[in-house]
């Protein structure tokens, strides 16, 4: 763990300046990787309350911003302007002239009713990238919806999926899943969009919607269903096509889950039960077989983790070269010395909090890594500089449009 805060001068990105108007979580995350990997990322916010997300979540101190926001709005600039107002529409258009990209994730036809569409922007700045994250897309007779992740979890197929057979389905991990997902589709299509105008000159929208970024996760079950119209329903811990591939509790009352995901790893995983007569050919060698016997090969391998501790199973696991690990607490992965070798987790001493630990930028790039500058910044912090830099405002100026709740 590291609190160097280092400079990000030979960044991928840093060329690269982005106006993120958006709330809450999807597309800002898209302009928090851009900001990792050093693009300048302003974070316009609603002059006096700034984003929701700075409530959202467990708060540093009472009446603070919350460590969502210190991890979530990190190396951002924060800059203060009502996009409802005129004043603040031609404001935001001066921005618009000297930047490469625009995050939003406001329901469909928002930007238009402000007079801020793609179609206004993109004649004031023909190479400009619009990302535009809504619950279920740009078009379509949903596209009015409101949407949350935990409702695009559920309109992707997946919280179906999620609990034991036969029970209420359970909330699939984290409720903010497909936000994250979303962020990173989105900076997918933004690095494509910008080779796209390297070619061009020409910028263009990219459209995520929330449900489809997690609907693209869910592996065979689209081109199965139109095939056999086979529906996938709850399995607890279990998964198709694979057996065993699930949670087994150990003696020690810890959980640990098993990857058996082909017949050679079930073939070694045997061999460490001293088994080896279970993956004969004319016994579960193949998969098939298995799946056939679901229920008793699943309790072959949890009678032989009830007889060990967690840590035990685990070694010899991965002395015989099948994939094991125990369900991880956040306790456990704080102390994990893997984590701390991989540089997982990065200390940073916030000016206003003292030591913050967040979770280290991803991808990880061997030549021009990320850089952690600052955390998510105070409502405001740059607003007179960037408007003094980039549109030539004056002091008197800014202090007419602060009295003027424009920013």
């Amino acid at each position: 763990m590291s609190s160097d805060k280092g400079t990000n001068d030979n960044a991928p990105l840093n060329k690269i300046r982005v106006l993120d108007i958006a709330t809450f979580i999807a597309a800002p995350f898209c302009g928090v990787i851009l900001a990792d990997f050093g693009a300048e990322v302003l974070k316009i916010e609603k002059p006096g309350e700034g984003d929701p997300l700075r409530q959202f979540g467990t708060p540093v101190e009472p009446d603070q911003d919350t460590f969502v926001w210190l991890t979530e709005a990190r190396n951002k600039k924060s800059v203060t302007l009502d996009l409802r107002t005129a004043k603040g529409v031609e404001l935001f258009k001066g921005l618009v002239k000297q930047s490469d990209i625009v995050l939003e994730n406001f329901r469909p036809g928002t930007l238009e009713k402000w007079g801020i569409g793609f179609d206004v922007l993109s004649e004031i700045n023909p190479r400009l990238i619009m990302l535009r994250v809504s619950g279920y897309g740009q078009d379509g007779p949903y596209s009015s919806r409101p949407g949350f992740a935990r409702a695009a979890h559920a309109f992707a197929g997946l919280s179906y999926l999620c609990g034991e057979p036969g029970q209420m389905p359970v909330m699939p991990g984290s409720t903010s899943l497909a936000d994250y997902v979303s962020g990173m589709w989105g900076t997918i299509g933004i690095m494509m969009a910008l080779e796209a105008r390297r070619k061009t000159g020409k910028g263009q929208v990219v459209d995520i919607a929330l449900y489809e970024s997690v609907f693209r996760l869910m592996d065979e079950m689209l081109p199965v269903y139109q095939r056999t119209g086979f529906i996938r329903e709850r399995m607890g811990a279990d998964t198709v096509n694979a057996v065993p591939h699930s949670h087994y509790q150990t003696r020690d009352g810890k959980y640990v889950a098993l990857a058996c995901s082909s017949d050679k790893i079930f073939e070694r995983m045997c061999h460490i039960m001293g088994c080896p007569e279970n993956a004969m050919p004319n016994t579960y060698r193949k998969v098939s077989a298995r799946e056939e016997n679901r229920g008793l090969i699943n309790k072959i391998v949890q009678d032989w983790f009830i007889e060990l501790d967690a840590s035990d199973a685990i070694s010899r696991c991965q002395q015989g070269g099948v994939p094991c690990s125990v369900l991880y607490s956040i306790e456990d992965i704080y102390n994990d010395p893997h984590y701390q070798a991989r540089g997982n987790f990065q200390i940073f001493n916030d000016p206003r909090f003292n030591e913050v630990t967040v979770t280290s930028a991803l991808p990880r790039l061997s030549d021009t890594p990320a850089v952690l500058q600052n955390l998510g910044p105070a409502l405001g912090d740059a607003t007179d500089s960037v408007y003094k830099s980039l549109l030539n405002l004056t002091d008197q100026d800014i202090q007419s449009l602060k009295e003027e709740r424009v920013i």
